[in-house]
């Protein structure tokens, strides 16, 4: 019985490859992140705020293998800690969005109407609006903080959330199962959460993969400006905002920081995109 899982496990395996190396790159990546920003909760090389004055700006050498930053602060172990906190606003935002989006996705779904009229104009609005501008606007009002920002981010986020979920009902709710549920005096709340979500629950995975790395993005900028995470906290955003001023002094400070960045959010993507390539094509 354990050598044909075994079997099934690495067939199953081979076909992820086969079908979509993208996802396996992608999975590769996030993985990693995932599981180094997990153990840097237990070990990292110092504390984030410790600071060396007499190291300040140090290359990378055994004793600080990423260099140190302007405070002689050492950037290894504050890309660490850094990715937690990228990590924790990107994937606290996108449950946001979930959150707000599925719902709203799924009742002008099902409804139709002037219901689905007046909120997918709402939606429309919003997603008129350049993300980055709207989530400044929320945090102008709101003011800086990493929980302000994840909150804006997930507002900004959710109507594309809903649209996603919108399409998805409307394919799926003429048929049989929904309609049998429907024939068997179903509630209307039963039907949308308990028959049409868990059928429209591939492209939420995929749109939700992606836009952990959409958020990433948005919050380091958010961090940058100034409005997201606050010293002393560590953040990727916050590094490369504190380090551009010495960028020509000691490139390191900046360099590391925007490649974790600029990985991880490369890895979401093509996670995203594998995904989409793998059940499109078990679809098929």
């Amino acid at each position: 019985m354990n050598m044909q899982k075994t079997r099934d496990y690495l067939t199953a395996t081979g076909r992820v490859l086969t079908v979509s190396p993208t996802m396996l790159l992608g999975s590769i990546i996030v993985g990693a992140t995932i599981l180094i920003t997990a153990i840097s909760i237990y070990v990292t090389p110092y504390n984030v705020t410790e600071m060396h004055f007499m190291d300040r700006l140090r290359e990378p050498t055994t004793s600080f293998i990423f260099g140190t930053d302007q405070y002689g602060r050492d950037i290894f172990s504050r890309v660490l800690v850094g990715g937690r906190t990228s990590l924790t606003l990107g994937l606290g935002a996108v449950l946001l969005q979930l959150l707000l989006g599925i719902p709203i996705g799924l009742v002008t779904g099902y409804f139709g109407g002037k219901t689905d009229e007046v909120l997918m104009r709402l939606m429309d609005t919003l997603i008129s609006i350049p993300s980055l501008l709207m989530a400044l606007l929320i945090l102008s009002a709101l003011g800086g903080s990493m929980f302000n920002a994840m909150l804006a981010i997930g507002i900004v986020g959710a109507p594309r959330i809903a649209r996603v979920v919108r399409s998805s009902t409307l394919s799926v709710k003429t048929e049989e199962f929904v309609l049998a549920a429907k024939a068997r005096g179903e509630s209307r709340i039963f039907i949308m959460f308990g028959e049409i979500l868990p059928n429209v629950l591939s492209p939420i995975i995929i749109e939700a993969t992606i836009g952990v790395g959409f958020a990433i993005m948005i919050g380091a900028s958010l961090s940058y400006l100034g409005l997201g995470v606050q010293p002393p906290q560590a953040d990727w955003g916050l590094m490369i905002r504190q380090a551009r001023e010495y960028l020509f002094t000691s490139p390191y400070p900046m360099l590391f920081p925007g490649l974790a960045l600029a990985v991880t959010i490369i890895g979401f993507n093509l996670l995203g995109d594998g995904l989409r390539d793998f059940i499109g094509e078990k679809a098929e």
